[in-house]
């Protein structure tokens, strides 16, 4: 497990997992939301290059469901790790991350923010999470009930508890030879 692609709903908590897994196996993460928002919340152009580039290198831990990517990151991955927590609880998540971004004024990626006056905008992660939620069960499903999978491990896990227990059952990061 070397190349690890972290998918589920907005607000699974996909980024603090896959921060904890690149921790353990001793890899770089990335977070796509880095990688495609601009100043402004502007997509930035060269989003499928950076992935591109990024991917190619022999491990990493990678967490987002964007469209422009995903072949791409399910083609290159070894492990994916399905996030599929209730609705209620993935809610919970954003909603509570959301208000303390918000009332901490908290700076993301490139300079952005998040603020009160983007709660009702479609894309907004709370609401986006409540729509997508259902969707990516379908998606996700099926691609993990596929038998034709290439070979890769698939974790699915439904509950904090499962997140934990898995987390905590990841085998010790490879030693590196060529540092002395």
């Amino acid at each position: 497990m070397r190349r690890v692609l972290v998918v589920g709903a907005s607000g699974a908590g996909k980024s603090t997992l896959a921060r904890n897994v690149a921790e353990s196996l001793k890899v770089p993460h990335v977070e796509l939301d880095a990688l495609y928002h601009g100043p402004g919340w502007v997509p930035r152009p060269a989003f499928r290059a950076d992935v591109d580039e990024i991917t190619g290198a022999p491990g990493w831990i990678v967490d987002g469901n964007y469209a422009a990517v995903r072949e791409l990151l399910w083609a290159r991955a070894d492990t994916v790790v399905w996030l599929d927590l209730p609705r209620w609880l993935v809610e919970w998540q954003v909603v509570t991350r959301t208000a303390r971004r918000i009332v901490c004024r908290t700076t993301l990626w490139n300079g952005n923010r998040e603020r009160w006056r983007e709660l009702p905008r479609a894309s907004h992660p709370i609401r986006w999470g409540w729509r997508k939620h259902g969707e990516y069960r379908t998606r996700y499903g099926a691609r993990f009930a596929d038998p034709l999978n290439g070979g890769k491990e698939l974790v699915r896990l439904r509950s904090r508890r499962e997140v934990r227990r898995w987390v905590a059952a990841l085998p010790p990061a490879p030693l590196d030879r060529t540092a002395r």
